[in-house]
């Protein structure tokens, strides 16, 4: 049985490289005065977290592999992680355990001026960012920045809830619910409603919305699939070796970002592969690097 848990990182170990994944492509670079290249090479940048020095802490890299560089800095041994970049690009959601308490905080893109928000884990942002959506004891909660009201989206008595999604037009909420030994993906409307059955299959989980609201990418228990919120046109994104985790689409929705490993155990690094399937260009090689968010 697997779970979808916020913080999947406390016995991430080292690993043999037996089922080791297939060998990275390098991603392409304009700067070598390749205009083809420099076309396809994926644009923005990428947020992610990462034990490379030490602690989990979020970090930032292009989304071409280059100028990576550490956000967030504390003394306390604390992690950090599951970022989410908000719509204007200016602020950072996380999860951390600062303070001995796991909960939702904020910082700036530049990682000043951290600030708890909450209790819960896994935030995400509405596509006005002026809420959020998180996970707190098993339900989907959704939370008014300006004011703090809050409410429950999902059913009262659904406590194995996990990974909400709020879709880029603003009308639904997709996130994964344990059911029995496997996971399955459900959809509800933002504002509350009948959660209705996505697809129960090979423990799917951790839903991201296309940036047209009209694909879900999602991961089984080894590897990364889309779907469409009405659960039909389902396919396979990744069918090699390792497993794949936690994908997020880029902004023009041309290519997903995800962390990859030889086992469930780790270490992770990041890789790009385009969303209609291909191979993947590895971006990380340092330490573990997980939970991806590209803007």
């Amino acid at each position: 049985m697997r779970t979808c848990a916020a913080i999947v990182l406390l016995a991430l170990g080292a690993v043999c490289a037996a089922n080791a994944p297939p060998p990275p492509t390098p991603l392409p670079q304009g700067a070598r005065g390749d205009a083809a290249a420099a076309e396809a090479a994926p644009q923005g940048r990428i947020v992610f977290s990462s034990n490379r020095s030490g602690a989990w802490r979020l970090w930032m890299v292009g989304a071409d592999g280059a100028a990576a560089r550490q956000l967030l800095h504390t003394d306390e041994e604390a992690s950090d992680v599951d970022p989410a970049v908000s719509p204007d690009g200016k602020r950072i959601l996380f999860t951390s355990t600062r303070g001995g308490k796991i909960g939702v905080w904020v910082v700036a893109a530049d990682g000043a001026k951290p600030e708890r928000l909450t209790d819960g884990d896994q935030a995400e942002w509405s596509p006005d960012g002026k809420r959020i959506v998180l996970r707190r004891d098993g339900r989907i909660v959704t939370r008014h920045l300006a004011g703090g009201a809050e409410k429950t989206i999902t059913p009262a008595d659904w406590t194995t809830c996990s990974g909400p999604a709020w879709s880029p037009d603003s009308k639904t909420i997709a996130f994964a619910r344990l059911q029995g030994s496997a996971n399955a993906l459900y959809a509800v409307p933002a504002e509350g409603g009948q959660a209705r059955l996505v697809y129960d299959k090979k423990g799917a989980c951790e839903p991201h919305w296309s940036p047209d609201s009209q694909i879900l990418v999602y991961e089984t228990e080894t590897h990364l699939a889309t779907i469409r919120p009405d659960g039909t046109k389902n396919r396979l994104v990744t069918y090699f070796g390792g497993v794949q985790r936690l994908a997020r689409f880029s902004p023009d929705g041309k290519h997903l970002v995800f962390c990859q490993a030889a086992s469930p155990e780790g270490p992770w690094e990041l890789y790009v592969v385009p969303a209609a399937g291909g191979t993947p260009r590895r971006l990380t090689e340092e330490g573990s690097d997980m939970y991806p968010d590209w803007k």
